[in-house]
Order: structure tokens, then C-alpha cells, then sequence
């Protein structure tokens, strides 16, 4: 037996269990969201700023709701009941899709949808936490995070595969859809026993102010230093639009998703495993600078040759920071409010992403596409010139 089989034997039964949920939710989203905004369109003649508005309220309600279900989770002791409730309304969601005859019911079921993705984020992170044994830690999120990754390039992989069998049925692949999102609800259900310790007897506030004197200096610095990469890592959308202007025809546009998705999932449990091992700031540093690269790269891009060296870049990128950054939160916060520390950092990240996009969008309007991802590079060594003064130790 191989070192590396046997450490993935290590590693929890149930962590495995919540990868698989999270990829057959991925797939079951991702079959529908990458087909959405041409459906509003071409079906339904919803114009491009009603989608944009759309997107843009249904992310900012799953930002709302990620620190209040974080919160929560720490004062009921129960990371599973949340989780299931979370995945069950991104689930029955779904058939809202197939259904839709306007953008009113498209808005209602992207806003039910982003409650959902709110509501589970943070329990399921900190019910990863309180599986995953120390030593473990930041390969059982790497695991997770790979293969909800592999979901994500499957969705519209299988979404471009049944559009071309079904002649651009829409509402026929929505429905489709449904199957992956109803499994993964049923295996959270089942598959998944939450250990005890996780459960308190006592209740506190987690959010009371003696709590939160328990989030310390480490764990604000890992919150800042997260905050500020996403400044750095906009949103992917960017990705999509560089590669309409290297020359990709529109129809295979969903394929620079995939092609990133691919190489993020093949490295995030990998860079998992090895942050258990070595420093996790300076792992966190060689990612700022492979983005800088992957930005520079993209930047310079006029051929959709170079652009596949960056998006390759981009990937690798988020396979070594999207796990390890998770870990260092549980690493720097105390056990029973790693629900809170989760939803305080899904939050400040999320706002900081959102207006990373914002900001992105603009300076393309007004200076290109390769000021936008010239600035990102910035943004990057600003972030690692921060990462410098930062004094994070674990939590005791």
C-alpha cells in the first residue's frame, strides 16, 4: 500500500461522506447555473441587467445568512440539523427552475437557494473541524474541497452534454438536475453520524463579548489575510470574459470553468495534505505568488493557448489556499465556536469578493481586461507584504 493511499484511509469516514454530498450538489447547481443567465435571456427575455441584479441579491443574501447559521450551529450544538436544512432548500430549489415562467419565480428560487448555501457553509466547515483529527486537519479539508470541485466542473460538463442530445432543452436538463441535489440530501442524511463532542450541554451566546475576546489575534489576522485575498481573486466570471477576447467561441465559453475546476480538484487534496506537514503561512505564500502569476499571465494573454497557462495557474492557486485557509481558522480558533469563527470569515471574505468584482468590473470598463487582472496582481503583493507581519499560532 502506497504512503499516500494509506493516509487518505486515515482520514474519517464521514469526511468523505460530506465531499460526496458537496460534489452531487455542485453538480446539481452547476448543471443549472451555468445554462441560467442564456435561459433568462433567450427563454424567458429577461434583460442582461435584470440577471445581473438577480445574481447580485442572491449573493448577498447568502452572505447575510452564512454568520448567522455559523452562530448558530455553536449555540445549538448541532452542525448536522443545519447542514441537512441548508442542503435540503438548495435541493428542493431545483424543480422551481424547470418550472419558471418569469424572473419573479427565477429571483424566489436563487434567493431560497442562496439562504440554503448560506445556511450550510459554516456548520458543515465546522462539522469537518470537529471530525477531521488535528494532525489531519488540513487534508480532510483539502479532500472535501477537491471533490466539491470535481462537482463543479461535472455540472456543466453533463449540462452541455444533455443540451446537445436534448436539442437546447432547457427546462428537460433542469429537471435533470434535481436527481444529484435530492442524493446528496439523502446521503447528509444518512451518512453522516455527528460526534458527541460536538454536541454541549450548556448553552452560552457565541456571540456574547466574553466569546468573542476568545477570538484572538491569530484568528483576526487569518480573517484579514482572507479578506485581503479575496480582494485579489475577484470573481472567476473575469476568467470567462478573458476568454471570449483570446478568440474561445461563446458556445464553449463553460469550458474555461471546467479546465480550472479540473486542475483546482487535482491539486486541493495534495496541498491539503502537505499543510499538515509545513509551515501554513508560507504555503499560503507560495499561492499569492502562483496567482500573481496566473494574473500576469492572463493579462498578457491574446491566444487561448496562453490563457490555458494561466487558468492552469489560477487552479493550482486555489487548490493550495481554499483548504488551507479553512483549516488555519480551526486551527486558530477554540473548538466550541468554530461555527462562529467560520461565519465571521465566510462574511468579511464574501463582502471583500463582492467588491473585489465590483471593482474588477470597473477598472475593465475604463482600462481593459488586463488592468483588471494587473491589479489583481497588486492586490496579491499587497496581501503578501501583509502576510509578513502576521503573527498567527494555533488556538490552545
Amino acid at each position: 500500500m502506497t504512503q499516500s493511499k494509506a493516509h487518505l484511509q486515515q482520514i474519517p469516514k464521514s469526511i468523505w461522506v460530506l465531499g460526496f454530498v458537496s460534489l452531487l450538489m455542485d453538480v446539481s447547481s452547476e448543471m443549472i447555473h451555468s445554462l441560467l443567465p442564456l435561459f433568462m435571456v433567450t427563454t424567458l427575455g429577461t434583460s442582461v441587467l435584470a440577471v445581473g441584479l438577480i445574481e447580485g441579491l442572491a449573493e448577498a443574501t447568502a452572505l447575510i445568512v452564512k454568520i448567522f447559521s455559523g452562530v448558530l450551529s455553536d449555540y445549538i450544538g448541532q452542525r448536522k440539523k443545519l447542514a441537512l436544512l441548508g442542503y435540503a432548500l438548495g435541493a428542493f430549489t431545483k424543480p422551481l427552475f424547470a418550472i419558471a415562467s418569469s424572473s419573479g419565480i427565477i429571483l424566489t428560487a436563487r434567493l431560497i437557494d442562496r439562504v440554503g448555501k448560506g445556511i450550510r457553509g459554516a456548520p458543515r466547515d465546522a462539522l469537518v473541524a470537529d471530525i477531521a483529527p488535528a494532525h489531519l486537519r488540513g487534508a480532510a479539508f483539502g479532500l472535501r474541497q477537491s471533490l466539491d470541485t470535481v462537482g463543479a466542473f461535472l455540472g456543466p460538463l453533463l449540462a452541455v452534454g444533455l443540451m446537445i442530445l436534448w436539442a437546447n432543452d432547457f427546462r428537460a436538463v433542469f429537471w435533470v438536475a434535481v436527481i444529484p441535489g435530492m442524493l446528496a440530501v439523502i446521503l447528509l442524511f444518512f451518512g453522516i453520524k455527528e460526534p458527541k463532542q460536538a454536541n454541549i450541554s450548556h448553552r452560552v451566546n457565541p456571540i456574547s463579548k466574553a466569546n468573542l475576546k476568545r477570538l484572538n489575534a491569530s484568528y483576526w489576522w487569518v480573517v484579514t489575510i482572507g479578506a485581503l485575498f479575496m480582494l485579489a481573486r475577484f470573481s472567476e466570471a473575469f476568467l470567462v470574459l478573458k476568454g471570449q477576447q483570446s478568440g474561445i467561441p461563446i458556445a464553449l465559453t463553460p469550458l474555461i470553468m471546467v479546465a480550472m475546476n479540473i486542475i483546482y480538484a487535482a491539486t486541493a487534496y495534495p496541498f491539503g495534505k502537505l499543510s499538515d506537514r509545513v509551515s501554513h503561512t508560507k504555503l499560503l505564500a507560495l499561492g499569492l505568488i502562483i496567482l500573481i502569476a496566473a494574473d500576469l499571465v492572463i493579462a498578457n494573454s491574446q491566444h487561448w493557448s496562453t490563457l490555458l497557462i494561466g487558468l492552469s495557474l489560477w487552479g493550482v492557486h486555489m487548490g493550495i489556499t481554499q483548504g488551507l485557509l479553512a483549516s488555519l481558522v480551526a486551527a486558530t480558533s477554540p473548538k466550541d465556536l468554530f461555527g462562529t469563527a467560520y461565519g465571521f470569515f465566510n462574511l468579511i471574505s464574501g463582502i471583500a469578493l463582492l467588491i473585489a468584482s465590483i471593482l474588477a468590473g470597473g477598472v475593465w470598463d475604463l482600462y481593459g481586461s488586463s488592468a483588471t487582472f494587473y491589479t489583481g496582481a497588486a492586490f496579491c503583493g499587497f496581501t503578501l507584504f501583509a502576510l509578513l507581519f502576521a503573527k498567527i499560532t494555533k488556538s490552545s
